[in-house]
């Protein structure tokens, strides 16, 4: 409500809502005006039908005493809680407001629980099956909307039940990813690479790291550029990635957008740009704590499973 871009508009909208009730009022007043005793009752001057006619009868006293209830009530109301433009209300109540005590009394409630499993250590955390448990709930409610429900991801969304990590799997790095988010980029190389045939041969060297369906002939012919190209800056000479960069080891069957040479062109061509939001302000430290230690434990499982 305060968000105007100027105080005209408060003014516009509070002279239009206090008008609007004044008027109501005064037009409630004016049509239960009671006839003057002893006068026959007139009509409103229509019929319907040549005989059918209606009695100008005043409003109900009850109805009349209602409605004037209602008026007040609306200003009462006005004068309490916002509504009047960037007027806050004397009690100073607001959405925000409230939110925010809400959330106060919660986290006096859970902190001490969350502060308890920040003092320990994540492989310990996820070891418990109470946080586990309060983990899985976070992770349906935070992250789910990406990597799934069963936390194996989808295109262009990573599977975190596995090994292969591209910023690192460690607890360290999983706090950090949470914590602050993460943003992937690989530039569009497809000028730098050449024409089309080119950019095939190259994506046919890419196939090759894998062991992956490859032309042999075209993958030789598009090593070279694995290095001209500049590749290797993120991927490196062997093509097994680079965590710090967040770049994908080549060299595995694991592919974000998939592993066909269609999609490999594409990538070499107009590049990707991929996103994590960043959920340390938004949960804190023991939440993002508890989180990373249930998601940590996806891919390490007590009987040594990285898969679910």
């Amino acid at each position: 409500m305060a968000d105007f871009t100027s105080p005209g508009w408060s003014l516009y909208i509070s002279i239009i809502t206090l008008v609007s009730i004044a008027f109501c009022i005064w037009l409630a007043l004016v049509l239960s005006r009671g006839r003057t005793p002893g006068t026959q009752v007139g009509t409103t001057g229509h019929s319907w039908d040549e005989t059918l006619e209606e009695y100008n009868n005043p409003l109900p006293r009850w109805w009349l005493w209602l409605f004037m209830i209602t008026c007040a009530f609306a200003l009462a109301y006005l004068v309490l809680y916002p509504g009047l433009g960037t007027w806050q209300g004397v009690l100073g109540w607001s959405q925000k407001s409230q939110y925010e005590r809400e959330v106060a009394r919660v986290d006096e409630v859970v902190e001490p629980l969350f502060a308890r499993y920040l003092a320990q250590d994540i492989p310990t955390v996820a070891a418990e099956p109470q946080a586990r448990e309060i983990g899985e709930r976070m992770y349906l409610t935070y992250c789910v909307q990406c990597h799934g429900s069963n936390a194996r991801g989808s295109r262009g969304f990573p599977n975190l039940t596995d090994k292969d990590w591209l910023w690192g799997g460690d607890p360290e790095t999983i706090v950090a990813t949470i914590t602050a988010g993460r943003q992937g980029v690989m530039p569009a190389l497809g000028a730098a690479v050449g024409s089309a045939d080119d950019v095939e041969n190259l994506a046919n060297y890419v196939l090759s790291l894998s062991d992956s369906g490859h032309d042999a002939a075209r993958a030789a012919l598009g090593k070279p550029k694995f290095t001209s190209a500049g590749c290797i800056a993120c991927h490196g000479v062997d093509g097994k990635g680079n965590p710090a960069l967040g770049a994908p080891n080549l060299t595995d069957k694991t592919w974000l957008y998939g592993g066909g040479i269609a999609t490999i062109t594409e990538a070499i061509v107009k590049g990707r740009s991929n996103q994590m939001p960043a959920f340390g302000e938004m949960l804190g430290k023991g939440k993002v704590h508890l989180l990373a230690a249930y998601v940590w434990g996806l891919s390490n499982r007590p009987d040594g499973s990285g898969q679910r």
